[in-house]
């Protein structure tokens, strides 16, 4: 594999990159997918990505060799705690002081155009993402009928936390997060514990 390279993007360099952006997710996710479908979730996709691009303190970091073959963007949790808004149960101590205090972020898509080496190019956009903004826990939300990239995000290192359900719709999320640094993993041991049983058959 050629060397990749990271680089972090601002929000004019991101919407300039959204075809680019919008190929890429095609590529990791629906190759194998009839066209009109390809062409409604390519548009959610991008309808998506406009959504995250106009939140505050939006952040993205692509991976190139000679072309883009990643990335991964978000945006800071609001210390009003929203993001967890409909969480099942409650949430975890040290989560909601790490909120509370503006120390989250959330990473609302990686993506990595499929090579066996992708899982390194994965974990690197994640934790530069995370570290450019130093921010010791990482969260986001998924389909809990995504198996696969429920399955990948717990290959590199999140934990799953609960289920978060939102009234807009029927679909249920899990919650997960990514603890960065000693101080955070301590604080978070025992929820890896926790991730195993609540992990979705």
């Amino acid at each position: 594999m050629d060397a990749v390279w990271l680089r972090r993007v601002n929000r004019w360099l991101a919407q300039g990159l959204a075809g680019e952006l919008a190929d890429l997710y095609t590529d990791c996710h629906e190759s194998s997918a009839p066209e009109v479908y390809r062409s409604r979730s390519r548009q959610d996709f991008l309808n998506r990505l406009t959504g995250d691009i106009r939140r505050p303190g939006f952040s993205m970091v692509i991976a190139e060799t000679d072309s883009l073959v990643g990335c991964a963007f978000g945006f800071p949790v609001h210390s009003d705690g929203f993001w967890w808004l409909g969480f099942d149960g409650a949430l975890p101590r040290r989560i909601d002081q790490l909120t509370e205090s503006g120390s989250a972020f959330a990473i609302t898509c990686i993506l990595v155009r499929p090579h066996p080496h992708d899982e390194g190019v994965a974990r690197r956009l994640q934790e530069r993402l995370l570290s450019d903004h130093q921010a010791p826990l990482g969260a986001t939300l998924v389909n809990q009928d995504d198996h696969s990239t429920l399955t990948a995000l717990v290959s590199w290192g999140w934990l799953d936390i609960g289920e978060v359900w939102r009234p807009a719709g029927p679909t249920v999320f899990r919650a997960l997060v990514l603890p960065v640094g000693e101080r955070s993993t301590a604080g978070l041991d025992g929820l890896a514990r926790d991730a195993c049983t609540r992990w979705p058959g």
